[in-house]
C-alpha cells in the first residue's frame, strides 16, 4: 500500500496507514491518549482538547491528536519520520491546563453520582490533572433536561463533549439534540424540550464520559464495584447482541453492552438495556398442578410423575418457543420424538423451509450491512424488530447505500424509496432486477412469511438475489427459532400438522401461540404470561440470564449465554427439566449434565461447535410458485412487548404506552 506512512511516537517509530488520526496512530503505538469527545464510532468534534499532543517541528503549540491526520505532519529535516510526543513538559502543562477548565464548572458530586467508579473525568483527573484549582468563583449551574423514562440527566456536570448529539444524529437518526448558546451559555439541550423518540437512546448513557447522562431505572441502586459481571447475549430480538450482565446478590441491577464488530459494535436497544426488571416480576417460582378449574402449588416429583403419567401412552406434541436455548430445544425434540409425536418451532406460522439454512438462514453477515451498494427490505420493519440492525443499515445507507422497502411504509430513520406493500410490487421488483456489484442485500422479514404464501414470498425473495448477484438475509424476530431449526425442531407441515390430533402438548415457553381448548397442556417456562394461564400443570424453567445456553442469531452465528444469577425458588435449569421428566417416564434421555448433552448435540449439528462463527450456507433456491394478493405487514405490533420477560417489565408497559400516545393523532385546542 501507497499511502503508509512512518512516525515516530515518543522514540518508537511504527508505521500506519496515512489517513489515521495520531490518536489513533498512538494507539497503534501502544501510547494512552486521554479524551473525552473523540470517539472512534462517530464523527471528530475536536472540542474537548484533552488529546494534545506536540508535534516536533512543526508550531509550537499543542495539537489535537483527534484532528490531525499522520498524511499532515511533515518528515524532519533530514527527511527523518515526523516525530509526535505524548509525555513532554508542553503536553503535561496542557493537559492540566485543559482539565483545569473542564473542572471550573464540574460539581463536587462525585459521593452521590452514578458515574462514580467509572467515569472518564475522574480517572483523568487523578491522572493527568492538577491538585489544586486557581478559581474561586462560584460555579455555573444549569437546569436538567426531561429526555424520558430511560435516560435520567444532571447537567450541570455536563462538559460539552457533544458525544450524546452526535450519536442521535448519525448512529441513532433522531435530530432532538443538540447545543444552543456561546461560552459561559452553552449547554446541551433537546429541541423544544421533547424527550428522546428512539429505541437506542440508551447508548448515550454509556457513551458519556461523566455523570451528566445516567440510566434512570439504576440510579442509587449499586455502585459497579459491588456488582458480579457477566458476558452473555441477548435474547430480546434475534440479533444476539453481546451484553454483559451486572447482578448484585441475585438480582440483576443491569445491561451493558461489549463489543462485538461482527454483531452489534458497541450498541444495544433499549429493550436489551432496560428489560431486567421483567426478570424479577410474575415469576415461576414453583410448580403448579390444575385440579378442579384451579392451579395449586405441587412438589417437583409430584409434578414430574402427573406430566409422565399424562404423557405416557398418549399422542404427544412438542412446542418451541422464542427465548429457549438450543439445548433445551434439542431435549425436547429426543423427548418428544421418542414418544413418537411431533415438535415445532415456528410457533407463529412463517413458512421457513426445514433443512435449508440458506432460506431460512441466508447467505449475508450483519457485517456486510456496513457497505452494502444497496438494501432491499420485504415485509420487515428493522427498526422495531432489530434497532441495532436497522442502525447498521443506516450506517450503510450515510455511506452512499440506497435503501428500498416493500412493506408497511414506517420511519427506519434513514431515507429509502417504497416500492408498495403488496405482493405485486415484489414480483416487478423480481422481473426488472438486474446484475449488481454483489454487495446488494435482501432482507426478507419474518412478517413476509407468515402468510399462507410465505414459501412463494421466500422463493421470490432468492429468485430476486440470484439475478442480482447479491446476498440474502432472513430477519428473523425470535432469538431461539434459528437454533431450533438447526436442531430440527420441525414438522412437516408445519404448526397445524404438528398438533393435529394432540392429546397432549407439551409447551416449552412458548407464549405467543393461542392454544385451543382440549388437549392437556403441560408449561414449562419462567414467567406467569399466556402459556401458564393455559396450562394443567406448569413446571418453572430458567430465565436466559440464569442458564448457559446456546443461541444462533439471524445470520446463523452460534453463541453462547452464560448464566449470571440463579433461578429463583424451585425453578430449573430448562434441560435438566426435561431430563429428569424423561427419567420419570422411563424414557431417560441419554446425557446427565449439559456438556454430555452438547456432545449430543454437536454430533447431529457439527456447525454448532463454531462458537462465534457464521457457517457458510450451500445456496437451495426454492422452486418459485404464484403468491397470494394479502399486503406485507411487520411481524411485531408492540416493539417493547414481544415476549414474557418484557410483558413482565413496568419500565417495558411505560414505554409502550408511550408509543402508543406518541403515535396518536394530535388534537387542536378548541
Amino acid at each position: 500500500m501507497t499511502n503508509l506512512r512512518k512516525v515516530n511516537i515518543d522514540g518508537t517509530e511504527i508505521e500506519v496507514d496515512g489517513a489515521m488520526t495520531l490518536i489513533q496512530a498512538c494507539e497503534e503505538a501502544g501510547v494512552e491518549i486521554p479524551r473525552f469527545c473523540y470517539h472512534e464510532r462517530l464523527s471528530i468534534a475536536g472540542n474537548c482538547r484533552m488529546c494534545l499532543v506536540e508535534v516536533v517541528g512543526g508550531p509550537p503549540k499543542p495539537a489535537a491528536s483527534c484532528a490531525m491526520q499522520v498524511r499532515d505532519l511533515r518528515p524532519g529535516k533530514d527527511g527523518e519520520p515526523p516525530m509526535v510526543r505524548t509525555n513532554s513538559p508542553m503536553v503535561k502543562k496542557a493537559r492540566e491546563g485543559v482539565m483545569e477548565f473542564l473542572l471550573i464548572n464540574h460539581p463536587l458530586d462525585c459521593p452521590i453520582c452514578d458515574q462514580g467508579g467509572e467515569c472518564d473525568l475522574q480517572d483523568q483527573a487523578m491522572a493527568y490533572g492538577v491538585d489544586f484549582s486557581r478559581y474561586r468563583e462560584p460555579k455555573r449551574a444549569t437546569e436538567d433536561l426531561d429526555l424520558g423514562p430511560l435516560v435520567e440527566t444532571h447537567m450541570t456536570r455536563c462538559i460539552s463533549c457533544t458525544r450524546c448529539v452526535r450519536f442521535t444524529t448519525e448512529v441513532a437518526g433522531i435530530s432532538q439534540m443538540g447545543q444552543t448558546g456561546r461560552g459561559e451559555d452553552a449547554e446541551i439541550t433537546s429541541y423544544l424540550g421533547e424527550t428522546l423518540d428512539s429505541n437506542l437512546q440508551g447508548n448515550i448513557i454509556d457513551l458519556c464520559p461523566v455523570g451528566a447522562l445516567v440510566s434512570k431505572p439504576y440510579a442509587f441502586t449499586a455502585r459497579p464495584w459491588e456488582l458480579t459481571k457477566t458476558e452473555t447475549i441477548d435474547v430480546m430480538d434475534a440479533l444476539g447482541s453481546n451484553i454483559r450482565v451486572d447482578t448484585k446478590g441475585r438480582e440483576v441491577m443491569r445491561m451493558l453492552p461489549r463489543n462485538h464488530d461482527g454483531v452489534n459494535e458497541e450498541w444495544i436497544s433499549d429493550k436489551t438495556r432496560f428489560v431486567w426488571d421483567g426478570l424479577r416480576r410474575q415469576r415461576l417460582d414453583t410448580p403448579y398442578i390444575r385440579e378442579n378449574g384451579k392451579l395449586r402449588p405441587a412438589s417437583w416429583p409430584e409434578a414430574l410423575g402427573a406430566a409422565a403419567a399424562a404423557m405416557n401412552g398418549k399422542k404427544v406434541a412438542g412446542l418451541v418457543g422464542d427465548l429457549v436455548p438450543v439445548e433445551a430445544a434439542f431435549a425436547l425434540k429426543q423427548l418428544i420424538e421418542g414418544q413418537g409425536g411431533h415438535v415445532e418451532c415456528r410457533t407463529d406460522g412463517a413458512k421457513l423451509p426445514a433443512g435449508n439454512r440458506s432460506g431460512y438462514v441466508g447467505t449475508a453477515r450483519i457485517e456486510d450491512l456496513d457497505d452494502a451498494s444497496s438494501v432491499t427490505i420485504i415485509g420487515a420493519n428493522p427498526a422495531i424488530e432489530a434497532p441495532v440492525l436497522n442502525a447498521r443499515i443506516r450506517k450503510g445507507w450515510l455511506r452512499g447505500g440506497t435503501v428500498s422497502l416493500i412493506g408497511e411504509d414506517c420511519d427506519l430513520t434513514y431515507e429509502h424509496e417504497h416500492l408498495g406493500d403488496d405482493r405485486a410490487a415484489l414480483e416487478k421488483l423480481v422481473k426488472n432486477a438486474e446484475k449488481s456489484d454483489g454487495k446488494s442485500i435482501v432482507i426478507v422479514g419474518q412478517g413476509a412469511l407468515q402468510e399462507a404464501d410465505g414459501e412463494a414470498v421466500l422463493a421470490h425473495a432468492m429468485q430476486l438475489v440470484e439475478k442480482t448477484g447479491g446476498m440474502l438475509m432472513v430477519l428473523h424476530t425470535a432469538a431461539g427459532r434459528v437454533g431450533a431449526m438447526d436442531a430440527g425442531c420441525t414438522t412437516d407441515g408445519g404448526l397445524e400438522a404438528a398438533l393435529e390430533g394432540a392429546e397432549v402438548i407439551y409447551n416449552l415457553g412458548s407464549d405467543e401461540t393461542e392454544i385451543k381448548d382440549g388437549p392437556f397442556v403441560i408449561y414449562q417456562g419462567s414467567h406467569g404470561d399466556r402459556g401458564a394461564h393455559r396450562a394443567d400443570i406448569i413446571l418453572p424453567g430458567a430465565a436466559y440470564t440464569e442458564e448457559q445456553g446456546l443461541f444462533v442469531n439471524t445470520e446463523g452465528r452460534a453463541q453462547l449465554a452464560l448464566r449470571a444469577n440463579f433461578a429463583p425458588g424451585e425453578a430449573k435449569e430448562n434441560w435438566a427439566i426435561l431430563r429428569a421428566l424423561s427419567g420419570e417416564m422411563g424414557a431417560t434421555l441419554p446425557y446427565d449434565s449439559l456438556p454430555q448433552l452438547r456432545q449430543a448435540l454437536i454430533e447431529a449439528v457439527p456447525y454448532l461447535a463454531q462458537i462465534d462463527q457464521v457457517a457458510e450456507n450451500d445456496w437451495q433456491p426454492i422452486t418459485p410458485k404464484a403468491m397470494g394478493k394479502a399486503r406485507f405487514r411487520s411481524a411485531i405490533k408492540d416493539h417493547y412487548l414481544t415476549n414474557p420477560i418484557a410483558r413482565a417489565s413496568q419500565l417495558m408497559a411505560e414505554l409502550s404506552a408511550n408509543a402508543k400516545a406518541r403515535r396518536a393523532p394530535k388534537m387542536a385546542a378548541e
